[in-house]
């Protein structure tokens, strides 16, 4: 199954939420879903919609989802 790739606009926001515990998996994922904010499993962040964002939620999509925040 191909990945949906939503590219980054300008002034949108991403509303991330954790899904999937990190146990198992590498440092360095664990350690992105802390510098997104992710500690707890069924929390939810929002986040402004940059390549930074998307290269973070890229590396952990298996434990995230996504949806897009229209104000």
């Amino acid at each position: 199954m191909a990945k949906k790739v939503i590219q980054p606009q300008a002034g949108k926001k991403l509303r991330v939420t954790l899904v999937k515990s990190g146990i198992g998996y590498n440092v360095k994922q664990k350690d992105t879903l802390i510098a997104m904010g992710l500690r707890k499993l069924h929390t939810t962040v929002t986040l402004t919609d940059s390549p930074q964002s998307r290269g973070m939620i890229n590396a952990v999509s298996h434990l995230v989802t996504v949806e897009e925040v229209t104000e």
